[in-house]
């Protein structure tokens, strides 16, 4: 009799165990199925395509229209990352708004209206508005800009001459999400630095800028969801400015410039605004700057002075640490080196051979009213 019933609870004890196991069994059987299920759907999920973006560019300037160009032929080509093209601009006859009529894209009036769930994502390069919190807003992944300086060196309007003009070897583009009512002190989603080529100016650094904004942009909307989630502050540390350049730059002080700095003052806005000194009480514009001049004459060395080389044509002008060179001036009207000497500074010199005033100089122009930087560039101050 107990050794009957010792067998029915063994027996039972298998049972019981056997279902426990089967129990278990289906248990690690549903946990490994539901995550290989699991897997799959990250594998499909991770090879899906990644959003083609609904776009809305503002610019206006030969800058901008690089970053426009190339949105345009992603677009064209159909490869994932633009599906919908549409600008902002302002008014007059603008790069960006020609290359818009050239290849029929939709063109807005600023400010855009009726825009809020037309697109995803806005791209400003180069604009000069600034943008309120209710247009930013409308857009899902915020407003993008394309910035030509390592920020937060160079914040402004005009941060590729400021690089120039400063003698910075090392410059770079940087992408930033737009900031109501800020200018260029957004997070940072992307950055690339460039090497500043030697003896460049201002209009070629801006050039290969634009290149490679254009292609930094591309690369920061095809894992646009993924900069955003690392995007980061920039840092308190090596803000600089840069205002819009201006004509009281072009002065010359002789007394304080180098021939180095003379020299990127030169390749900064040369092109632009010439530069400029005070002779006999007359402004001269100088032109076709030749750059650091190398003499051995030991004439006078007060900054300021000139005097004309025949060998080279030119005019040697003495600043703090040296001699620089110009082939032309403007005054009245435009003279090469040759022309000014033999009619204006050989008849001073003459004139004034027996005396030993400084007659015949070029003049800082003392005084002179710089615009500040606050008051050239809006939006800094209220950071």
């Amino acid at each position: 009799m107990l050794c009957r019933k010792k067998n029915n609870f063994t027996m039972w004890m298998y049972r019981k165990t056997g279902r426990v196991f089967l129990k278990t069994l289906d248990h690690v059987l549903n946990v490994l199925k539901f995550n290989t299920s699991v897997r799959i759907q990250s594998c499909r999920k991770a090879e899906s395509p990644r959003p083609a973006w609904r776009l809305l560019f503002f610019g206006t300037d030969h800058f901008a229209v690089e970053s426009l160009k190339l949105l345009t032929s992603c677009r064209n080509r159909n490869e994932g990352v633009v599906e919908k093209l549409e600008v902002v601009t302002l008014p007059g006859d603008l790069p960006v708004k020609k290359f818009a009529q050239q290849n029929q894209l939709t063109l807005h009036n600023w400010p855009p209206h009726d825009v809020e769930g037309q697109f995803d994502v806005g791209v400003v390069v180069s604009f000069g508005r600034l943008l309120h919190g209710g247009l930013i807003d409308k857009f899902p992944f915020g407003i993008l800009n394309v910035h030509p300086s390592l920020l937060p060196r160079w914040r402004g309007p005009a941060p590729v001459f400021h690089t120039i003009m400063h003698g910075d070897t090392l410059t770079g583009v940087t992408i930033i999400q737009i900031l109501p009512n800020k200018f260029d002190i957004g997070p940072i989603l992307n950055q690339e630095l460039y090497q500043v080529p030697e003896n460049c100016t201002a209009e070629e650094l801006g050039a290969s800028l634009a290149i490679k904004g254009a292609h930094l942009l591309i690369d920061t909307l095809m894992k646009l969801p993924e900069k955003i989630a690392n995007k980061r502050e920039q840092g308190t540390m090596g803000i600089t400015f840069a205002p819009k350049i201006n004509t009281s730059m072009s002065w010359i002080d002789w007394e304080e410039q180098t021939c180095d700095q003379i020299t990127c003052l030169c390749r900064a806005i040369g092109s632009r605004i010439p530069l400029r000194t005070m002779w006999m009480g007359k402004t001269i514009k100088l032109l076709d700057f030749v750059g650091k001049y190398h003499t051995s004459d030991q004439r006078n060395q007060n900054p300021g002075s000139v005097y004309y080389d025949k060998d080279s044509n030119t005019l040697a002008v003495r600043c703090k640490d040296g001699w620089v060179a110009f082939r032309t001036v403007l005054i009245n009207k435009r003279l090469t080196a040759a022309d000014f000497h033999n009619g204006y500074l050989n008849q001073i010199i003459k004139k004034n051979s027996t005396s030993k005033t400084a007659d015949g100089q070029f003049v800082s122009r003392k005084g002179r009213t710089e615009e500040s930087p606050k008051n050239a560039w809006r939006g800094q101050q209220r950071e």
